[in-house]
């Protein structure tokens, strides 16, 4: 799943764990992840004119202070990443020169493809930049806004010897459902019911091997990640409850996202 194709839901629960929870230390006899990838490069082109003159990640939800990338950043430096690598491509100049301009929290290098390479190929392009290629590695999509223990994921993925693992979330249907009974009398309607199925949430952890399984040109998930999942070394951690997780990609997910957050979606109270 590329940052330009994510999907637009929340979960069910706002609150979730506070930036103090998320910074523990690994568990004992998991290896800790330091280096990660953000995947920049859509194209955005369902929230113009907001990405007119500037990439996904730079965007801003009103009322946060922060582009969904400085978010992002801020979250991986909190959960022990001292390195990531950007991928990206439309508007790749205005991304780096942010970077250039802000105070950030770790290393950061980007890449930028000359072609595109679809969504395998894009990770493996920018996994060969990782500054430690024999370690484990965190991907995340970089429309997403949430906060969670990656730390706890990496311990998930550790403890299943899994060679990908990656995060699912439950969304809100985004209609309205109508309940019936056997005879089709209409019982009650249901706003945005959450979802009886999970999704792929754009969030990954990699063991090393993992990059030299992704095409050179390609989408891993119609390839690498079904082969995985034959072999059982496909892994999936569903978020825990209570937190909060959205994609941002359209207008609407902005607006939508603004007030959840200003309501308190994504903090613990006190």
């Amino acid at each position: 799943m590329t940052a330009d194709s994510g999907p637009t839901a929340d979960l069910t629960s706002p609150q979730a764990p506070h930036a103090s929870q998320a910074s523990q230390p690994s568990p004992p006899g998991t290896t800790a992840v330091t280096q990660a990838v953000i995947l920049a490069g859509g194209q955005g082109s369902r929230l113009r004119p907001y990405t007119d003159d500037r990439p996904k990640p730079l965007v801003e939800i009103p009322g946060t202070g922060t582009p969904i990338l400085g978010h992002q950043l801020s979250w991986l430096a909190s959960e022990g990443v001292t390195d990531v690598v950007i991928s990206c491509g439309h508007l790749a100049g205005v991304l780096e020169e942010w970077l250039d301009r802000t105070d950030l929290p770790l290393k950061v290098r980007t890449v930028v493809e000359a072609e595109p390479l679809g969504r395998g190929g894009g990770l493996k392009y920018a996994a060969k930049a990782l500054p430690r290629p024999d370690e484990p590695w965190y991907a995340t999509n970089g429309d997403i806004w949430t906060r969670f223990s990656l730390r706890d994921m990496a311990a998930f993925h550790h403890e299943r010897d899994a060679v990908a693992t990656l995060a699912l979330a439950r969304p809100r249907i985004p209609w309205g459902a109508v309940e019936t009974d056997q005879f089709g009398n209409v019982l009650d309607f249901i706003e945005a019911p959450p979802s009886p199925f999970l999704i792929n949430a754009g969030l990954y952890v990699f063991s090393p091997e993992f990059a030299e399984l992704l095409p050179d040109v390609g989408d891993h998930e119609r390839t690498t990640f079904p082969q995985l999942a034959r072999g059982k070394r496909l892994a999936g951690y569903q978020l825990p409850q209570g937190v909060y997780w959205r994609a941002i990609d359209t207008a609407k997910d902005l607006t939508e996202a603004a007030k959840e957050l200003a309501a308190g979606a994504g903090r613990t109270p006190g």
